[in-house]
């Protein structure tokens, strides 16, 4: 059986499908994106996006305990979206890329 489309043409149907990602990418972008689907996950990152913080800061500011925010964090960390230095006993969390407070803003404004 063959397909017919009512809008797109064979040239259109070929250009479309060579722009895709490939499948290990989608995925990537997929689990990429999941990291915003979080409200604790976003208002560390906002924090983050602000300056550098220890778990102890990210708690007390954001009224939640340090072993949620922990946990947030190694899913954060996992997804190379945070990094930790360690500054003496302390370990202080910052984005690892500072387009992330960007993307936040640009997806406040777009809606």
């Amino acid at each position: 059986m063959q397909n017919k489309f009512l809008l797109l043409s064979e040239r259109n149907r070929k250009d479309i499908l060579d722009c895709m990602p490939h499948e290990g990418d989608i995925s990537k972008l997929a689990d990429y994106f999941q990291n915003f689907s979080d409200s604790t996950r976003i208002k560390i990152l906002t924090c983050l996006s602000m300056m550098n913080m220890c778990v102890n800061d990210l708690s007390t500011i954001l009224g939640i305990n340090q072993t949620t925010i922990s946990h947030q964090l190694k899913q954060l960390k996992d997804q190379n979206i945070v990094a930790y230095k360690r500054e003496g006993k302390i370990l202080v969390y910052y984005l690892t890329n500072n387009n992330v407070g960007d993307m936040m803003m640009y997806a406040i404004n777009a809606f």
